[in-house]
């Protein structure tokens, strides 16, 4: 698939204006929950999910460096595996030590460099991730830690992303303008004072991240709770409508837009992936075979018809609602 901004347009479609490049993907690949419904139940040796994504779209944002770096064995496999598709850039999540936990050491900077400066050598590194949790205020003390942390990843594009709405201001927009980091718009639950939708970019780089909308298991202490549940939402097509007419202005300011969907439980980030694309392009997109059997609301956008008759699809688990 062709990034956004210069892909080329099927007849019979009516190309929308997108100013710079925009690459929609979902977060991570690693699931096992998407056996089956967006990988294919039997798997050809030598199958990678990563290869295999990177046919439906120009990004994936790396989730599992933010639970350790990724070495730079992996980072190379990577790199080989997405060769075919020359618009695919990667997004990475920093390691959780950095953002979360405290306690990093200039050998855990270096570990990190080690895997993301292959990605980067190569081309294919969009921007790395800085994902604070929603317990991060905006207080004297964090800012000096971001600003250490924007200093010692200055080397990479560099995206922001706070769930809290006291770091919603304008001194701290222009903190990051004047860092050259770029800011991350969410869709999340909007609960007390969290962040709302936003539309707004920082840097070259603009960035938005779909979670999910489950107020019901956003902020569970349930320990019976899979932590997967947070993120078991389907956006509808009336959800999905704003986020595209806001990407289309992050885009307007921005060189590059990544637009991550989190919202990963089987698959359900994957379908509003392609629908997302679908809107901000109004074309039709490439669909996975599994997926459409499993949610045939994309037939109405696939580019192909199905190799087999979605006659009894199996139904989508939905949230209860809140």
């Amino acid at each position: 698939m062709a990034q956004l901004a210069d892909a080329e347009k099927p007849a019979g479609d009516v190309e929308k204006p997108v100013h710079g490049a925009i690459r929609v993907g979902p977060a991570g690949w690693s699931y096992e929950d998407w056996a089956g419904i967006v990988y294919p139940a039997r798997r050809s040796r030598g199958f990678h999910e990563a290869e295999y994504l990177a046919q439906f779209f120009d990004t994936i944002e790396i989730n599992s460096s933010f639970y350790h770096p990724p070495p730079a064995a992996n980072c190379r496999r990577w790199v080989e595996r997405v060769a075919a598709n020359a618009h695919f850039r990667f997004t990475a999540k920093l390691w959780q030590k950095f953002t979360h936990e405290g306690g990093a050491s200039e050998s855990d900077v270096k570990v990190v460099r080690d895997g993301f400066d292959i990605l980067q050598q190569a081309g294919r590194l969009g921007a790395v991730l800085l994902q604070f949790p929603f317990s991060f205020h905006h207080t004297p003390e964090n800012r000096a830690h971001l600003k250490k942390l924007l200093i010692l990843f200055q080397d990479y594009a560099c995206v922001v992303e706070v769930r809290h709405a006291t770091w919603n201001n304008a001194a701290f927009y222009r903190f990051l303008s004047g860092r050259g980091a770029g800011f991350c718009n969410i869709d999340q639950p909007v609960i007390g004072r969290s962040l709302k939708p936003s539309e707004r970019a920082t840097s070259p780089v603009g960035y938005v991240r779909l979670h999910g909308r489950r107020y019901d298991t956003w902020f569970s202490d349930d320990p019976a709770l899979a932590a997967a549940e947070r993120y078991n939402y389907l956006y509808s097509a009336q959800e999905l409508n704003p986020w595209a007419k806001r990407i289309e202005r992050v885009a307007a300011t921005a060189e590059n837009t990544f637009v991550i969907t989190n919202n990963h439980f089987e698959g359900k980030g994957v379908v509003n992936a392609l629908e997302l694309i679908n809107l901000l392009t109004a074309r039709h997109v490439k669909v996975p075979e599994p997926l459409r059997h499993r949610y045939p609301v994309l037939e109405s956008i696939a580019d192909q018809p199905a190799s087999e008759p979605t006659l009894f699809p199996i139904a989508p688990k939905t949230p209860t609602a809140s």
